[in-house]
């Protein structure tokens, strides 16, 4: 039996957790040692504080929320060039790096393997994961660099994502020279009653800790520092998901260095006052996102003398930063956002229960959190059909899937 072993049924006794020890005896002898490995991991700590903000009522009433300014991409006039002068002197010389938040897996759109390694249907038949390497590389030729690209993967897919980049001799990338991979973190997923879940494997149920996560694994997995080795100042951090993002914009750049600010990002208009998006504001004077559930509907459909909507930049997860406020913003934790999900687990008794309805908590932080660390930020508007193509849903939802983000990146690229 591992030395450890009675420190960890200790350490459980003392936070009521006992029973993620019920089933170790039926483990391979490899399965035994990874429980206990997790569990040694687990801040129980951080896990009865989320268990007990379950219980509060959580109100925005007494925030201010008010609009936030921001730049329209094409009506800069002769700004536009004096921005783009900018950015492309910096990109010229190397301060520029893209990371990519790819921890998720396919299954909403029917693909077995993580949602990078998908094929939106494109003539190519190119996945996603080619699709952004391809710009990442042409806009690396266009300035005479090799942009650097980091890949965030999660525990489930990270092996598959690796083999994935092997076999296709990773889309003309060095590894660990040009191209780097690291881990997501993870929260274990909680019952009504704030016991900690057992999986199908015999293992903690674990579950992403959500994109707002990507500050503290860029630090805790030396991302950061590698990044500092490079040379590399700015960095942009998208989602896989979007095949039209566009990762290396000298003009977005060249505005984040002209305003001195460490934070810049981009947004589309909301198509329509009700459309269910986050949108840019400043929440007790710091730049925020709102998101639709906190928003009224008298603030929804409020404009502007020219009729524009007072709060109707969506945040398409498309955001520039510097380095230094990753480093500073991965020191310390985000607030974690509760959500009620669906959850297979093995109960005290040894029984897998296959749910119908939500019975587990997830805990997840948002990236669009931590901008209430920053004094001020840019926002750059974009044309959506430029720049926001993301693949969430099947293609029977009609909306952000497959056929939709096909014709916007064949029209855009004019493939027709």
């Amino acid at each position: 039996m591992d030395k450890n072993f009675g420190e960890i049924q200790a350490l459980l006794k003392k936070y009521n957790q006992e029973h993620l020890l019920n089933g170790y005896e039926q483990l391979e002898e490899s399965k035994k040692q990874e429980l206990l490995n997790q569990i040694e991991k687990i801040d129980f700590e951080l896990v009865n504080f989320l268990y007990q903000s379950t219980k509060k009522e959580h109100t925005f009433g007494q925030d201010e929320i008010t609009p936030i300014n921001y730049l329209d991409k094409y009506k800069l006039n002769d700004d536009y060039k004096y921005y783009e002068s900018i950015g492309k002197k910096a990109i010229k010389e190397g301060k520029l790096a893209a990371v990519t938040m790819a921890g998720g897996q396919g299954t909403r759109l029917g693909h077995d393997g993580p949602k990078g390694t998908y094929d939106i249907g494109l003539d190519s038949h190119k996945s996603l994961f080619e699709l952004l390497s391809d710009d990442l590389k042409e806009q690396g030729k266009k300035y005479g660099v090799t942009i650097p690209w980091f890949i965030m993967t999660s525990r489930e897919n990270n092996k598959q994502t690796v083999e994935f980049f092997e076999r296709h001799k990773f889309f003309g990338y060095q590894k660990d020279k040009n191209i780097f991979f690291f881990n997501q973190g993870e929260l274990p997923m909680m019952d009504t009653e704030g016991k900690v879940l057992i999986g199908e494997d015999g293992l903690v149920k674990l579950a992403a800790n959500g994109h707002g996560g990507i500050y503290e694994a860029l630090v805790k997995n030396h991302m950061v520092e590698k990044m500092k080795q490079l040379g590399i100042e700015w960095v942009f951090i998208g989602g896989v998901d979007n095949c039209l993002v566009k990762m290396v914009d000298p003009v977005l750049m060249g505005i984040a260095i002209d305003k001195g600010v460490t934070v810049a990002c981009k947004s589309v208009v909301k198509a329509n006052p009700q459309e269910k998006v986050g949108v840019f504001c400043r929440r007790n004077g710091k730049p925020n996102v709102i998101e639709y559930t906190e928003i009224t509907d008298e603030m929804a459909h409020a404009t502007d003398k020219h009729g524009e909507l007072l709060y109707g930049e969506s945040h398409i997860l498309c955001n520039l930063f510097n380095v230094k406020a990753i480093e500073r913003m991965g020191a310390t934790p985000l607030p974690y956002h509760m959500a009620y999900k669906k959850a297979k687990y093995i109960d005290k008794e040894g029984n897998l229960v296959v749910p119908d309805s939500p019975n587990a908590y997830k805990f997840e932080a948002f990236l669009f959190d931590a901008f209430g660390e920053v004094d001020d930020m840019a926002i750059l508007r974009v044309k959506r059909e430029e720049e926001f193509a993301p693949v969430k849903n099947a293609d029977s939802a009609g909306v952000d899937c497959p056929k939709t983000a096909r014709d916007l990146y064949k029209k855009f690229y004019h493939l027709d």
